[in-house]
């Protein structure tokens, strides 16, 4: 026992964060209904400013913890209580993007600020030893951060089963107008409410650093991984719970990482161990536990404009007479558009899923990883390109199947984590397996010698065949029995069950077809420049494309050509240090804007706003009427 309790100490010190971060994310979920998946984007940025005035303007800490905690926690609270009445009456993808985008946002604005997103970070709390344990010495950060987390949890129980705020928390869901009637407003009870969260999770960003001795913004921002596993401990509804949950998972961590040592097959277990928490636990909770919070029935978007069969031959022979010219016009950057035709499959297989089915996947480019390392491997074997290219996608497929189970019995915002948290698994553990990119720097994958297509030209060519192929495949599923049952499962899947349909089939079928189109997106993208390694499919870029391709349009293949130009070609005709940066806070910002007036909402203010005007041009209405001579006003009686 003596050999683990090094480990568990450290478990509890980590467990206490990740249970604080879930307190504040479960709580924001239980009063608004909008589950934060920038839950940690809130974390890294008060760990941001705590950085900004401690480190680098030299202020005490206390006073830095102050203004990062509690001035930082209003102001961000208070924001987020908007952009969550904004997301209200929103579908539940668009409030997944929205949120989405802070993770987009925070690390970029961090990035033009500082640089790297890695720095130096001192340790702020006393860690000289406070006891000592079997001759195992516990420090006082140890203990301060886990008594912080036991006050905390405490104290906002008692707060929610004592209090009448706290009891209009929790009744604020459901029917914000009985308890408008009480005299309470919810509209202040959700800002106290986004305010106390704000507040947990910066919290949990500063202890988390000190931990660490590092501030690694990314990393930061998907602490609300650990947050959705502990959140799940108590099924996304109880606060107690969601503190075990995350006390429990750090232990596991902690004890993880002693075992797995003797077991380099094993290595990394304990760092994914949340992510295998919250997949598991999403496997396991009972269906009915896992309704969304604040669900309403949302009006369904407007269509797309429907274009004339005429137009739309015009408009794809345009496309395509401009993709074949491609090469001859841009010179020395082929490169960049070789690699936006090489994208087009991935995007097509997302907004399969998103577009037509109404599923979610943030793992979309964890598909495109296996797709890439497989062909690599079998090229390296000797088999022929186009082989090696199927192989990659087929091999994608059985992966995409595993997805679909938590997709058989999940929906909306818990399919959204499920996928999450496998994308990040597959990323931090199966990646460095032999079978994916392994131990080694670069994986081989040459272009296919025959008919000049190892050259940049031909291989360009060659990834616009297949993205054309890719294309004509989605098209042909949409018009098919199976895109109306996709369209169907979309708009309602009670009423297809009620009909006798059995949508398990159809979701396994369309996250199969979807895998299966991004692995060979991958295996193209893998020959461009000859080799590939894991850092184009870091777990962020899921994010990064799924918010790209929802704010690029609503028909399936136009959104997907748009999207991969926005993603992959403007970087390259822009000069400056910083493009990258600029574009991912474009990409989020947008994203945000994207998904509220979604909608309505800013559609709806500008039409307030031009009656208003209106009005003050020709007068009020009653005025407008006297001017009315009598014969020219309908009905009106001539006298006699």
């Amino acid at each position: 026992m003596s050999e683990y309790l090094p480990y568990i100490i450290i478990g509890l010190t980590a467990g206490s964060v990740y249970g604080m971060a879930a307190l504040g994310l479960v709580l924001t979920y239980k009063t608004s209904g909008v589950f934060n998946f920038g839950h940690g984007a809130v974390a890294a940025a008060a760990a941001g400013v705590f950085y900004e005035l401690h480190v680098r303007q030299g202020w005490a800490w206390p006073l830095a913890a102050f203004v990062s905690v509690i001035l930082f926690g209003v102001v961000a609270g208070v924001l987020l209580e908007r952009l969550a009445a904004g997301l209200a009456p929103v579908a539940t993808a668009y409030r997944i993007i929205a949120t989405v985008g802070l993770i987009l946002v925070v690390p970029a604005l961090f990035a033009l600020r500082n640089g790297p997103l890695a720095q130096t970070f001192p340790t702020f709390l006393p860690n000289n030893v406070a006891f000592t344990i079997s001759g195992v010495r516990v420090g006082w950060d140890n203990v301060v951060t886990f008594v912080l987390g036991l006050v905390a949890v405490g104290g906002l129980y008692a707060f929610f089963q004592r209090s009448r705020l706290g009891v209009s928390m929790r009744a604020v869901v459901d029917r914000p107008e009985l308890l408008d009637l009480t005299g309470e407003s919810p509209a202040r009870v959700r800002r106290i409410s986004w305010v106390i969260g704000s507040s947990f999770a910066a919290v949990s960003g500063l202890l988390l650093v000190n931990t660490q001795q590092q501030l690694d913004v990314i990393l930061i921002s998907l602490l609300v991984v650990q947050a959705f596993g502990a959140a799940a401990f108590g099924a996304f509804r109880s606060l107690p719970l969601a503190y075990v949950g995350g006390v429990v998972l750090g232990v596991l961590q902690g004890v993880a990482g002693k075992v797995t040592a003797d077991y380099p097959s094993l290595a990394g277990l304990d760092t994914n161990m949340p992510f295998l928490f919250l997949f598991v636990g999403l496997l396991v909770i009972p269906r009915h536990k896992l309704v969304e919070l604040g669900q309403r029935a949302v009006r369904q978007s407007k269509k797309s404009r429907e274009w004339s069969p005429a137009a739309r031959r015009s408009l794809a022979s345009v496309a395509l007479i401009g993709a074949a010219v491609v090469p001859f016009v841009v010179g020395t950057k082929l490169a960049t558009w070789t690699v936006a035709v090489a994208f087009l499959p991935l995007f097509l297989s997302l907004g399969l899923l998103v577009r037509t089915s109404g599923q979610i996947s943030l793992c979309q480019i964890g598909f495109m990883a296996i797709g890439a390392t497989t062909s690599g491997h079998m090229l390296a074997q000797g088999v022929p390109w186009v082989l090696a290219v199927i192989i990659g996608g087929l091999v994608a497929v059985p992966v995409g199947a595993l997805v679909a189970i938590p997709a058989i019995r999940l929906s909306g915002l818990y399919l959204g984590l499920a996928t999450l948290g496998f994308g990040i698994l597959l990323a931090q553990f199966f990646y460095s397996k032999p079978y994916m990119f392994g131990p080694s720097v670069s994986i081989d994958s040459p272009r296919p010698a025959v008919l000049g297509l190892d050259s940049d030209r031909g291989y360009y060519y060659l990834l616009l065949l297949i993205a054309l192929l890719s294309a004509l495949l989605v098209i042909a599923i949409e018009r098919s029995r199976l895109g109306r049952l996709l369209r169907g499962m979309a708009d309602s899947p009670t009423a297809l069950t009620m009909l006798g349909t059995n949508t398990n089939v159809s979701r396994v079928l369309v996250f199969c077809v979807s895998a299966f189109l991004a692995g060979v997106s991958g295996a193209g993208f893998a020959g461009v420049f000859g080799s590939i390694n894991r850092e184009p499919f870091n777990y962020v870029q899921s994010l990064i494309v799924l918010a790209v391709l929802m704010i690029s349009g609503r028909r399936t293949v136009t959104a997907a050509v748009v999207a991969t130009l926005a993603l992959n070609v403007p970087a390259a005709y822009i000069d400056g240090p910083n493009v990258t940066n600029y574009l991912q806070l474009l990409f989020g910002a947008v994203a945000i804007f994207a998904a509220v007036s979604s909608g309505g909402r800013f559609s709806n203010a500008v039409a307030r706003l031009s009656t208003r005007f209106e009005e003050r041009r020709v007068g009020p209405a009653g005025a407008r009427r006297s001017t009315v001579p009598l014969t020219d006003r309908p009905h009106a009686a001539l006298p006699s």
